[in-house]
C-alpha cells in the first residue's frame, strides 16, 4: 500500500490568510484540490502534501502572486514547530544540538521530510528535503518553508536579525527582486541535491537566546511534568559535578520513585539522564572557559570529567569546537 505524504495544517494557514486578504477564493480552491475548511480551527492536524502543494501553485498562478511561499513564510515562526519540538530546542544547551533535535524529528512536520547537517571547513549546511513520487513541479513551496523554520531555530540561538550566508533549493526556482531585497547579502542558489542553508561554525556553540522556555506536556495535578523534572535536575546537578554525581537510579530514590518510573518521565519528553548530564557539564565548562584563565584541565574536574580527553570529545560533539577554539572565539568577541 502506498504512503500518503502527510503535513501540519497550520503550514497551510499563512497562505489562506493571504488569499482571504487579498479577497480570493480560498474556500473554493480549497475544496478544489479536496481539502479540509476551517484550517484554523485544524492547525495541529495533517493534511496530505501533494493537494496542498496544488492548492498552493493554482492560488499564486490565479491571482499572479510572486514568491507565493516567501510572503507565506514571513507569517510562520518559532512558535508554528510541533511543542515537543520547540521544547527540545529551547533546552539544548547549544545550536547544534538544536539543530540535531530539529533534524532526528523532522519527519512528524511533513512525513516526507528529512533533515541532515552537513560540515565544511568553515561552515555546516542544514539540509532538507521531501521525497515525493516523481519529479514534483512544485516543490519550491515546501523547500521556502523548510528553509525558513531552519533560519528561525538558528535565531533562537543567535537573535533575531541573523541571516544564513547562502540559501539554496532543490527545484530549479530563484527568488525574485522583491524577495531578495529582504534578504541582503544572501546567495541563493537553485538546482541544487537539496534545499539547504550554510551556518558558521562560530554560531555552533551559542547557547539558547530567547527568553521563554517552552514546557507543553501538562502532567496530572500535583504531579511534575518532564520538562518540569528536566528544570529540577539542570538547578540541582551543577552542585555535584566537582564530586560524585548520582546515578540515574539515586536520582530516582532522591525523587522517591523507581528509576524506571523517573526514567519513563524523561522519555515522555524525549529526555534521557546522559543527555542532561551533558547538557549540564557543558554549561558549567562554557561558563568556566569564557569568565577564567582555568587550563582546561582544571575546567575538565570542575565540570564533572575525570579524562580531560574525554572532556574535549564530548565538548566538540556539544559546540562543534574544542575547548581550546571555544575560549579563542569567546575572547574575540
Amino acid at each position: 500500500m502506498a504512503t500518503i505524504p502527510i503535513t501540519r495544517s497550520l503550514f497551510l494557514l499563512p497562505f489562506v490568510g493571504i488569499l482571504d486578504e487579498i479577497g480570493a477564493p480560498s474556500g473554493s480552491l480549497l475544496e478544489k484540490f479536496r481539502l479540509p475548511l476551517n484550517l484554523n480551527e485544524k492547525s495541529s492536524f495533517y493534511i496530505p502534501l501533494l493537494p496542498a502543494l496544488s492548492f498552493i501553485e493554482a492560488a499564486q498562478k490565479s491571482q499572479d502572486l510572486e514568491d507565493f511561499s516567501f510572503l507565506a513564510g514571513q507569517r510562520l515562526h518559532f512558535s508554528h514547530l510541533r511543542e515537543r519540538t520547540k521544547a527540545l530546542v529551547a533546552h539544548s544547551p547549544t545550536l547544534l544540538v538544536a539543530l540535531r533535535h530539529a533534524c532526528y524529528w523532522a519527519s512528524r512536520e511533513d512525513s516526507m521530510l528529512s533533515m541532515w547537517i552537513e560540515y565544511d571547513q568553515d561552515h555546516i549546511r542544514v539540509c532538507n528535503r521531501i521525497t515525493l513520487p516523481g519529479h514534483h513541479a512544485y516543490l519550491k513551496h515546501a523547500q521556502w518553508l523548510q528553509n525558513v523554520f531552519s533560519v528561525y531555530i538558528t535565531r533562537q540561538f543567535t537573535g533575531a536579525g541573523w541571516m544564513p550566508p547562502v540559501m539554496a533549493f532543490e527545484a530549479g526556482y530563484t527568488p525574485g527582486a522583491a524577495t531578495q531585497s529582504c534578504w541582503p547579502n544572501v546567495q541563493f542558489l537553485s538546482d541544487q541535491q537539496a534545499s539547504w542553508i550554510t551556518i558558521p561554525n562560530s554560531c555552533l556553540s551559542l547557547p539558547y537566546h530567547a527568553n521563554t522556555l517552552y514546557s507543553p506536556c501538562h502532567a496530572p495535578e500535583d504531579e511534575p511534568s518532564g520538562y518540569e523534572i528536566v528544570e529540577t535536575l539542570k538547578l540541582m546537578l551543577p552542585s555535584y559535578l566537582d564530586g560524585g554525581i548520582p546515578t540515574l537510579a539515586q536520582v530516582a530514590e532522591m525523587a522517591g520513585v523507581s528509576p524506571r518510573t523517573f526514567q519513563r518521565k524523561l522519555s515522555s519528553v524525549d529526555f534521557v539522564y546522559s543527555d542532561i548530564l551533558d547538557t549540564i557539564r557543558f554549561e558549567r565548562s562554557s561558563a568556566l572557559l569564557r569568565e577564567t584563565d582555568a587550563k582546561i584541565i582544571d575546567v575538565a574536574f570542575a565540570s564533572g570529567y575525570s579524562d580531560p580527553a574525554h572532556f574535549s570529545r564530548a565538548f566538540r560533539r556539544i559546540a562543534g569546537i574544542t575547548p581550546r577554539q571555544f575560549r579563542e572565539q569567546s575572547q574575540q568577541n
